[in-house]
């Protein structure tokens, strides 16, 4: 019944159902948080530097090519390396935020995860509901990452423009990390 008082809290049983979302987002964002700065304060104590240099591989015209079912990266964090440096972050850090969220939503693929943190960091400071985490939520609630953008308040066009724009700068940021010479 409408403005009927639950005993436990006191609140409105109404009241009590519209802030369940807002508790477990903010849940959520406090939990990666935690993940991300935890992450990076332990790979800043084992003093490990925070960039690394791959070294372009050369290819014998008889190789085979590269596929991701037959090439992995040595380390699975140095697959975050272009994107770890354009978000200032480490890649250790984007990797374990990786898992974290892979583990809240199994479906979730290493390109949306991708794509949710380069929207974030390019649109958060216009937009501050608009966070990795509330683009994760939306995700594993089973929309897709325009529909979660525009219930975020983008319209359709600025969503589809967020996500060409964050799909050209991953790609980029991937290019410029492939291409540094090693020391």
């Amino acid at each position: 019944m409408p403005g009927e008082i639950t005993p436990a809290v006191g609140m409105p049983a109404q009241l009590e159902e519209c802030m369940k979302p807002i508790t477990n987002a903010v849940i959520g964002i406090a939990v990666a948080a935690s993940l991300t700065l935890g992450a990076a304060s332990a790979v800043r104590a084992q003093g490990k530097p925070t960039t690394t240099h791959v070294r372009p591989m050369s290819h014998p015209s008889n190789a085979k090519p590269s596929t991701p079912s037959n090439v992995a990266p040595k380390n699975s964090s140095d697959s975050f390396k272009g994107i770890a440096a354009k978000l200032g972050t480490t890649p250790d850090a984007l990797q374990s935020a990786y898992e974290a969220a892979k583990q809240a939503n199994p479906k979730l693929s290493r390109g949306q995860f991708v794509s949710a943190n380069m929207v974030a960091h390019n649109l958060s400071s216009k937009n501050p509901a608009i966070t990795t985490q509330a683009i994760l939520s939306g995700l594993q609630s089973g929309k897709s990452m325009g529909q979660t953008l525009q219930g975020l308040g983008l319209s359709a066009k600025d969503a589809e423009d967020a996500e060409r724009q964050a799909r050209r700068e991953a790609a980029e940021a991937q290019r410029t990390e492939m291409q540094k010479p090693t020391k």
